[in-house]
């Protein structure tokens, strides 16, 4: 239970990995963990059931702002970004306000879906659907279900992702596909993905609401609000085909993610202004990504696979915002010259490699514990509080000590960037202002549920995230 409540969220699930307790309780805006837009103001907690949904809904264009604010934040006038490139213009008589309105529009042209953007989306989703069901993998057990059965998941994401990456580059070798497709297109992506998510979502409330299923899986939980059982869904893990989709969406976002960077690096390959910033941000996410793959089973013991309803929150946070979101940095090099010194890089690497030894070390050792509560950590026996807490290890340093992995990886995306913008810092900030929420709710929650185990607990490890500091 200590995993659940105080567990790893990581850049991978920051959000998603949020046992909600608007499970059990009326939509408000302190439940909803996206936006940053959406902090636990004790105002907001006030608000009618009626307000805080429009202010949901509001939310979920949250993602597009950092996006465009990188597109704004580089020189329009010779932006070598892969977006429709913005008129300017030259005339002394023409005003200010005219230009912003011309930009505007040709912002708003970039957003309009196309089939092409489309056909690339489905594809997507084709070959992981079919390929994940016939490449092999490691079947690994998920938890005990309330119900007392258990789903197996195929982990073959680390196979899949380097087989689409090589076929993806053999056919652009061949002139098949353009490396620049997805960078091209990275608006008409981006508002594809979101209607394709809430498409999904809709078929999913009124598939899980005809449900007839008992088992744990496919019941249909529902509250008679209809925005929220949209918004955190109603069945538990909704298959299609014989395809988990909760899996299935994890899996796209991370992939997604990859693809995406890689996309932007060819488009800076192709303009000729590759850069040192660019290729340690590249290599960063790229090591981050595949370690998430190689350890994909940890995933199947995360809260939202074992405890969360498949609905838009979770569609959204795995297709639209870890891809979009989480690849920020790498448009805004596209436009932006950033040059780093090797004492610059030698500081960047040592905070990408610390946030992982921190964010991987504790995660593991957690992982290890809930298979083997008597397994040695650092090769002693494990110190456990009250026969449930961990105490050893990394856990026994701060309490949400993965949270600072998480951070310093965030970081570490952001570092290659400079200092000159605070736009490609969004993630990293974002992610600051979530945990901490993330980490006093918990505290909450613990406390009411351990009492004086906690209590011990937090006199045995009095630091919340970094020692000494917080």
């Amino acid at each position: 239970r200590q995993q659940e409540e105080a567990g790893p969220i990581g850049s991978v699930g920051q959000f998603r990995r949020s046992p909600s307790p608007a499970l059990v309780q009326p939509l408000s805006l302190a439940t909803s963990p996206l936006s940053p837009a959406l902090p636990p103001f004790p105002v907001l907690l006030s608000l009618p059931a009626a307000v805080a949904d429009l202010f949901l809904a509001s939310s979920l264009f949250s993602p597009a702002l950092p996006v465009v604010a990188g597109f704004v934040d580089a020189d329009v006038s010779c932006c070598r970004c892969s977006l429709p490139h913005f008129p300017v213009l030259n005339s002394a008589s023409s005003s200010s306000g005219s230009h912003v309105l011309m930009d505007l529009s040709s912002l708003l042209q970039a957003l309009i879906p196309s089939w092409n953007s489309a056909y690339l989306l489905l594809g997507f989703f084709a070959y992981l659907a079919i390929a994940g069901s016939i490449v092999l993998g490691k079947l690994v057990p998920g938890v005990v279900l309330a119900d007392g059965t258990r789903l197996h998941y195929r982990c073959n994401g680390l196979v899949l992702l380097l087989l689409l990456v090589a076929l993806l580059g053999i056919s652009a070798k061949m002139d098949f596909v353009s490396p620049t497709a997805i960078s091209e297109r990275g608006f008409e992506l981006l508002s594809t993905t979101f209607i394709f998510s809430f498409l999904v979502t809709l078929a999913l409330y009124f598939a899980g609401c005809k449900s007839q299923s008992k088992s744990s899986s496919l019941k249909p939980h529902t509250t008679g609000n209809l925005i929220h059982d949209w918004w955190f869904g109603i069945q538990l893990n909704p298959q299609f085909m014989g395809i988990d989709l909760k899996f299935l969406f994890v899996r796209a976002g991370m992939m997604g993610w990859l693809l995406i960077n890689l996309s932007v690096l060819a488009k800076s390959i192709q303009d000729g202004t590759l850069s040192k910033s660019m290729i340690l941000f590249q290599i960063f996410c790229a090591l981050y990504i595949l370690d998430y793959f190689v350890h994909e089973e940890y995933m199947t013991s995360t809260w939202d696979i074992i405890a969360e309803r498949l609905g838009f929150m979770l569609v959204f946070g795995d297709l639209v915002w870890i891809p979009f979101t989480f690849s920020i940095q790498g448009w805004w090099l596209l436009a932006n010259e950033v040059e780093l010194t090797m004492t610059t890089i030698i500081a960047n690497c040592l905070v990408f490699l610390i946030g992982y030894m921190v964010f991987r070390g504790a995660n593991k050792q957690k992982h290890v514990f809930k298979k083997n509560p008597k397994a040695p950590i650092w090769g002693k026996p494990p110190k456990v509080i009250g026969g449930k807490l961990l105490a050893s290890g990394y856990w026994g340093i701060a309490r949400h000590c993965n949270y600072l992995g998480d951070l310093l990886l965030a970081l570490s995306f952001s570092l290659p960037c400079g200092i000159s913008s605070p736009v490609p810092y969004f993630y990293p900030i974002y992610l600051l202002i979530l945990l901490i929420w993330r980490e006093r709710r918990d505290e909450s929650r613990c406390a009411k549920k351990y009492k004086e185990i906690w209590t011990e607990y937090r006199k045995l490890v009095p630091w919340r995230i970094l020692p000494y500091v917080y």
